[in-house]
């Protein structure tokens, strides 16, 4: 079963810099998506917040994300164990995962794939090339992609 069109599109970002995490939510407010968009410090809130667990266990109502975007460089749990995790998870390796990472080495990109992220997108130097990838990303997202339910 895929998931309604009708149901609202939902991202969510894991990123351990609060800056990239801001600059990224008004990325995506300027790209029109703003209000799509959550957000987490690691990849251990990330998991958290998808299993309903610590301070996330009171959102039992919210919608599971159409699509993540991971940094991988990350304390506690990097981006790359978090990938893993998701995709060991029967019900989570279903979430599309995008990389979304300063790194654009060769080694990372392959292990990224290798772990079953869905893309890779290096960040952006400025603003507007910014602002123009997430116009893209959510168009993509939001209105191309189909994304399995999470009903078992």
């Amino acid at each position: 079963m895929t998931r309604p069109k009708d149901m609202p599109f939902f991202v969510l970002l894991a990123d351990d810099d609060e800056d990239d995490r801001l600059l990224a939510q008004d990325a995506m407010s300027v790209a029109g998506y703003g209000e799509h968009c959550k957000t987490v410090q690691d990849g251990e809130e990330l998991l958290q917040f998808l299993r309903r667990e610590g301070r996330f266990s009171d959102l039992a109502e919210q919608s599971i994300p159409n699509v993540i975007l991971l940094d991988l460089n990350m304390p506690i749990l990097d981006g790359r164990d978090t990938l893993k995790r998701l995709k060991e998870d029967d019900l989570l390796k279903r979430i599309p995962v995008v990389i979304f990472s300063t790194s654009n080495t060769e080694e990372d990109i392959v292990q990224g794939y290798d772990l079953g992220a869905s893309a890779y997108m290096v960040k952006p130097t400025n603003f507007d090339q910014l602002v123009d990838m997430m116009k893209t990303f959510g168009h993509y997202w939001s209105d191309h992609a189909t994304v399995p339910s999470l009903d078992k």
